[in-house]
Order: C-alpha cells, then structure tokens, then sequence
C-alpha cells in the first residue's frame, strides 16, 4: 500500500491507496489508526487524485466522493454502512438511529444503533466517506474518531448547523 501525508487546515492526514483505489484517510491522531500502512510514497496517481479531492473539499467546495475509486477494508456490515454514508449529502446529518432503521429495512434484519455506531466510528476514509455527518439523537456531536472539535469544523464548513431537519435531506 503507498501512503503519503496532507497537511489539512485541522491536522495532518495519512492518506492510503493501493491499486488504483483508496484504502484509507486518517488524521495521524485518531481512534482506530492501523498499524501497517506500507511504503511512503506521494507519486502515486490515486494519491494524487485524492490530494486534489481533500484539496477542492477544504476550499468549501462539494467535489463528489465517486470521483475517487474507494476500498474501504471491513466487514460486509461495516461496508453497507459506509455505503449509506456516502448518500448523505453535504450540509446535512442523520442519526446513528436513523441509520439503523435504514439498514434494517433494506435487509429485513434488526440493526442497533451501537452497531451501527462501531462502523461509522472504525470508516477508514474519513472526510470523503463523511462519518463526521452522524450525530446523536437529539443533535448531540458524538462519536468521531478523530475527536468532536474537528466534527464540528467539518459540519460548519459544510453548512450543516442552523438547518431545520437535516434528516430530512438524508435520500
């Protein structure tokens, strides 16, 4: 796997890729930071390709994560809530809770909040797959990895407070 840093605007990034896809975004200090991440390396086009995504993004611009080939490794649940990740669009939120009702009735199966929780909380590609738009009930600023100051950053730079039911934007 090649990685590279970036110098964010609220900490530096280790960014990963391997074969034309990206494995990985994380702040050097976060929960959950893997241990191997392989050669050092920033000549690799999909670390170049992802620089320029996270550089438009903290421009305040709202580039698409489809724009990046991502690879996010976990478990099959893991991946299905990464997935309902990226259909949150910017400027909104949603609840771990109403997360958990929409996988359970895409499956048909039972999902809990806390489960839901541990998987957005373990995202291997924060910012692009934005788990920092999961709040808790209530409108509580919980639970991201990379801690609840850099959330909030996040969520006002995409314009996410003072709207009326940002759920509600949440396809």
């Amino acid at each position: 796997m090649d990685r590279c840093s970036y110098a964010s605007p609220i900490g530096e990034l280790i960014l990963a890729a391997e074969d034309g896809f990206v494995k990985g975004v994380w702040f050097t200090d976060q929960k959950h930071f893997p241990d191997d991440l392989g050669n050092e390396s920033d000549d690799a086009e999909t670390l170049e390709a992802l620089k320029g995504w996270l550089d438009r993004y903290f421009k305040g611009e709202k580039p698409s994560p489809q724009e990046l080939r991502l690879a996010p490794e976990g478990s099959e649940f893991s991946k299905r809530v990464w997935g309902l990740l990226l259909e949150i669009p910017y400027g909104s939120t949603v609840t771990y809770g109403e997360l958990a009702k929409r996988l359970e009735a895409e499956s048909g199966r039972k999902a809990f909040a806390r489960a839901v929780g541990g998987a957005v909380g373990r995202n291997p590609v924060s910012i692009v797959i934005p788990c920092h738009r999961v709040i808790g009930s209530g409108g509580a600023l919980t639970g991201y990895a990379a801690g609840v100051e850099r959330k909030e950053w996040l969520l006002r730079a995409e314009g996410a407070f003072g709207r009326e039911n940002s759920e509600k934007n949440f396809k």
